[in-house]
């Protein structure tokens, strides 16, 4: 395993790293989590992803859960979580002073641990002050609840006002920002926060790195009754998910895949990895065969010569 620093920061994560977005409490049970979180363990993963409002905070209980179950030490884990969609109640949403905390608190109860390491603004709250955000997680972190916290999805110039009145009032700036990174959808990343690598040093944990599955390939005849894009509650997947033009990318991209060797998950993980803004690529699994199938992707990282990113950029570039 290849370990990055988030940004400045001086923490280290693994380059390839377990979400439970989706998966934990919804599609999977506790025995395959610990299954799939064992096996990314085992190829010396660090680092794991979740969120106040991944199956209504039953994903940080089955992950706190697996932790615990498994004895690992809590100081060789990177564990985050991100506040933003945490109930139904008036104040139980959104970046406030008040559910800010109170979400933490209750998402340090779910996971059964005393403090995470990250803790993301899951989306930008238009209806909170960005200076109230900012002075929240500022409290997170100085009590000792976080140890960095950073923005999800959040725009160029929303980061920077955070990132500028933080400093301005000697508080802990943002470090991190997760956003979605794939061959896909590369605009925001590479372009919109170009900038902030440079002048910040911002470090990046991204998702959804295969395109919520549109980059192994197995969307192309249709969606299939057990995949993601079938699930309850996920039908606005399904739109780009038999995208024409995205699908005929895919056909294109299949046989350079199969001339590294690989697959195309893999070729599309790697291709994550050598953008060296990119701190760690979440992957997401429902059984422990798909991680140890992964995790494979840091041995195509090499097989990605200019030659070959350049053929995969032409291949790209009518959706740049």
């Amino acid at each position: 395993m290849e370990y990055r620093r988030l940004g400045r920061a001086g923490m280290k994560v693994s380059a390839l790293s377990l979400g439970a977005w989706v998966t934990y409490g919804n599609q999977v049970g506790e025995e395959i989590a610990y299954e799939c979180m064992t096996a990314a363990v085992e190829h010396g993963v660090n680092f794991f992803d979740n969120a106040e409002g991944y199956a209504g905070g039953q994903a940080e209980v089955v992950m706190g859960n697996v932790i615990k179950r498994a004895g690992w030490r809590r100081e060789d884990l990177v564990v985050s979580t991100k506040i933003f969609w945490g109930g139904s109640g008036p104040n139980d949403t959104g970046l406030s002073h008040k559910h800010v905390i109170e979400g933490v608190n209750n998402a340090l109860k779910r996971f059964q641990m005393d403090y995470v390491d990250l803790v993301y603004c899951h989306r930008p709250d238009v209806n909170t002050p960005i200076e109230e955000t900012v002075r929240a997680m500022d409290i997170v972190i100085r009590q000792g609840k976080a140890f960095y916290w950073g923005t999800s999805e959040w725009s160029a110039d929303e980061i920077r006002s955070a990132y500028g009145i933080a400093r301005e009032l000697g508080m802990t700036p943002p470090s991190m920002e997760q956003p979605q990174y794939n061959m896909l959808n590369r605009t925001r990343f590479e372009k919109e926060y170009a900038l902030l690598y440079r002048d910040i040093g911002y470090g990046t944990t991204i998702f959804s790195p295969l395109a919520s599955g549109m980059l192994t390939g197995k969307y192309r005849q249709g969606i299939p009754s057990d995949s993601r894009g079938a699930l309850k509650g996920y039908e606005w997947l399904q739109k780009s998910l038999t995208d024409q033009r995205n699908l005929a990318i895919v056909e294109q991209l299949i046989p350079l895949a199969g001339e590294l060797g690989c697959s195309l998950a893999q070729m599309a993980l790697a291709w994550c990895l050598k953008n060296p803004n990119v701190s760690s690529v979440i992957t997401g699994a429902s059984r422990a065969a798909q991680v140890h199938e992964n995790m494979k992707a840091l041995d195509v990282v090499p097989l990605l010569t200019s030659d070959v990113m350049a053929r995969i950029e032409t291949i790209l570039a009518p959706n740049a």
